[in-house]
């Protein structure tokens, strides 16, 4: 177990830096579908795209909006005190399954608390750390063409730029502005109805730009440019990510921190955002307590038609089945199922109560959907459904392959000589999904209908591409892969292609699963 956790400890502290290097002479990866260069990403934060322009344009003042103003708007009111409900619930579920081990704000205690005082600070502000075409989600809502992201990292207010290796004075948190990619009656700043053939078009376009810093901001804001259609009242939501504690190694437990996700839908009648539930995040507590809304959501995801879209990753379960926040421990490891966010739900897990589905129920749901003539892409047994039901959520997801608990921590910009191979603004998660993205992204812009199919978080969907061979994203060192059985018949369906590259092995890192790394040596 030592040795497991000695891997895995060194996984995650490496992962930053594998995908740096890979980000650096892979830079193409994200071409077309986000924008990370640092120097941009600055002066679009000091123009149109601040956080104060974006969700008050009608601001007076381009200064920055620090935090003791942004949360004391009417409209972040209420995000305010939903998240002061939440660490309320935490530290009272903390004292109770916990009751040896301290919490609280400093050193001193055992699980030490995000300090909130950094949410009504002048000190403190949300600067643009990213911006993240999502238009592989139009099929959550056509007419709007998908979603664009404005990620934005709490930051430290700093009068001057940090002297070179001066600690970064960004913190564990981000605010995620979505919004819908096209209004329902968009039109260009010539009257043209805009269409999302040509938002796609536009991005894409973006791909072989050499420009960097003002330069490139200037160009993606021009009327042809992408960024030229983002609009204030395309606002749609905010998400945000908060590591609300963590605890340092100690004789009683490993390292491990936990991340708190809330979202808030804007209300355009009260022009508030307002708690929401979060997408696909099964309020795992609430169904198994209740025993007519485990029948009926074991009824509903196993609908053939639900089946299928579960299996292709575009499955969106209805809200009465949702949690409105979620807790993400990581890091996760590969031997802590009790953790996941769909742990209990299936029979074999060690839960206190009954499980939603029966071994015998998913192999029947596997037979209907085949029936049916669907041809399963990534549950074919019963483990991969599993898997496919911790993946399919916010929390699982960002257990997977992440950076601690983010996905997009975000480009650092404020360093004194910004850098994305120094500090790694996506997790390897969130580059290997950036071919599928692209693909769906051509699709649109060709007229062809798109495939919005995704597989695992764990590992990407190559779309015929070669681009991700030998590295960490597909079947190099660390990449996620699959420990063979001696009888390749007994090999699980679901996972058999995880394979590693030549010259590595995968090797098991805990007993939880055969789901393990690739590293050089046997395995043994």
């Amino acid at each position: 177990m030592d040795r497991v956790r000695f891997l895995l400890t060194f996984v995650v502290l490496l992962a930053g830096v594998l995908s740096a290097n890979s980000a650096q002479g892979a830079a193409a990866l994200e071409r077309g579908v986000a924008i990370l260069d640092p120097a941009a990403l600055r002066e679009l934060d000091r123009g149109r795209l601040a956080l104060g322009r974006v969700i008050l344009p009608a601001r007076s003042t381009d200064a920055p909006l620090t935090n003791d103003r942004l949360f004391v708007l009417p409209s972040m009111v209420p995000v305010r005190k939903a998240l002061d409900v939440e660490f309320g619930k935490y530290i009272e579920s903390h004292k109770t399954n916990l009751p040896n081990e301290t919490i609280g704000i400093g050193n001193s205690f055992d699980f030490q608390l995000f300090d909130r005082a950094l949410l009504d600070s002048s000190g403190t502000r949300f600067v643009l750390a990213g911006i993240i075409n999502r238009m592989d989600r139009t099929y959550v809502s056509e007419r709007n063409c998908g979603e664009i992201r404005l990620i934005y990292r709490l930051t430290r207010v700093e009068d001057r730029v940090a002297d070179e290796g001066a600690p970064s004075p960004r913190l564990p948190m981000t605010l995620n502005v979505v919004l819908h990619a096209k209004s329902d009656s968009a039109i260009d700043q010539s009257g043209k109805p805009i269409t999302c053939a040509e938002i796609a078009s536009r991005w894409l376009s973006t791909a072989d730009l050499k420009l960097t810093g003002g330069a490139l901001a200037k160009k993606l804001t021009e009327a042809d440019g992408p960024l030229d259609l983002i609009r204030p009242e395309h606002v749609h939501r905010i998400e945000t990510n908060l590591q609300i504690a963590h605890a340092p190694k100690s004789p009683v437990r490993d390292f491990r921190t936990d991340y708190l996700f809330k979202v808030f839908d804007y209300n355009r009648g009260s022009g508030t955002f307002e708690q929401a539930p979060l997408e696909n995040q099964v309020d795992r507590e609430r169904i198994l307590a209740d025993g007519t809304l485990r029948r009926e959501f074991k009824a509903w995801l196993l609908q053939p038609e639900h089946f299928a879209d579960l299996d292709r990753g575009t499955i969106l379960i209805p809200e009465k089945f949702l949690a409105t926040a979620a807790i993400a421990p990581t890091p996760l490891g590969f031997s802590s199922p009790n953790l996941q966010p769909a742990f209990g739900l299936l029979e074999g897990d060690d839960a206190a109560v009954g499980p939603v589905f029966r071994e015998a129920d998913v192999l029947a749901a596997l037979h209907n959907a085949t029936e049916h003539g669907t041809k399963l892409q990534n549950i074919r047994s019963v483990a991969g459904f599993e898997r496919r039901l911790n993946d399919i959520t916010c929390s699982g997801c960002h257990q997977t392959r992440g950076i601690g608990g983010f996905h997009f921590p975000g480009v650092d910009w404020t360093a004194a000589k910004p850098d994305n191979s120094t500090v790694v603004p996506g997790s390897p998660h969130f580059f290997a999904d950036q071919i599928r993205r692209r693909d769906i992204l051509a699709a649109l812009r060709d007229g062809r209908p798109p495939d919005y199919s995704r597989g695992f978080s764990s590992r990407p969907q190559l779309r015929g591409s070669s681009e991700l061979a030998g590295t960490e994203y597909e079947d190099g060192w660390g990449a996620s892969c699959y420990v063979q059985h001696a009888d390749p018949t007994e090999n699980d369906r679901s996972f058999k292609s995880w394979t590693c590259a030549k010259g590595l092995s995968c090797q098991r890192l805990g007993t939880a699963s055969r789901i393990g790394m690739c590293f050089v040596g046997d395995g043994h």
